[in-house]
């Protein structure tokens, strides 16, 4: 296992302290625990620039990196949104449509993967430009909301925007996958 891997399994293995901390801040005198998964979550998010630059930098990809980087992420951020709308100590949150839109997303795209899986026996996942940004803004969104920011909205729109955005384009790649598939089997 690399370096890079071991990054991202880091971020994975921190999901759980996470959402504990988010779980257990439940009064004023616990406030602290607010600030104990914000630093998780900070530390999560810059170990993935940080395996994404040590793979490319020393050249460590590998086909276990192309699941770990990108599921350290989902989980990350698939539990944050969910915490996030769903626990009352936050007086900010999540509106249910925001996470109700970056979950879906997530779940065709996985689904779309496994069919692309099945009908070529070979999956080759590569993040885009758009993936890349939706991953940001949701991170920023997830940040403005853990520190509790009065404009957390203008960040959670960007994310719902760019989120939307990298999923049709993620259809778009997909459906071209699926019937260059199919084009090619024809052609025999």
């Amino acid at each position: 296992m690399n370096i890079a891997n071991k990054i991202s399994t880091f971020r994975i293995l921190s999901v759980p302290f996470f959402i504990a901390s988010l779980l257990y801040y439940r009064h004023p005198e616990r406030e602290f625990l607010r600030w104990v998964a914000f630093a998780i979550f900070m530390i999560a998010v810059v170990s993935d620039a940080v395996d994404g630059y040590i793979a490319r930098k020393s050249k460590e990809k590998s086909r276990a990196g192309l699941v770990l980087d990108p599921l350290g992420d989902k989980v990350l951020l698939m539990s944050s949104f969910l915490c996030l709308s769903f626990l009352n100590e936050f007086p900010l949150r999540f509106p249910l449509w925001v996470t109700f839109i970056v979950i879906s997303r997530d779940a065709i795209i996985l689904l779309g993967a496994v069919v692309v899986y099945i009908v070529k026996q070979n999956i080759d996942i590569r993040p885009t430009v758009w993936g890349k940004l939706t991953t940001i803004f949701q991170m920023c969104a997830v940040t403005a909301v853990l520190l509790q920011w009065d404009l957390s909205y203008l960040f959670w729109s960007l994310a719902v925007f760019f989120t939307v955005l990298s999923g049709l384009d993620y259809v778009r790649r997909g459906f071209k996958t699926l019937y260059a598939a199919d084009n090619c089997r024809n052609h025999r």
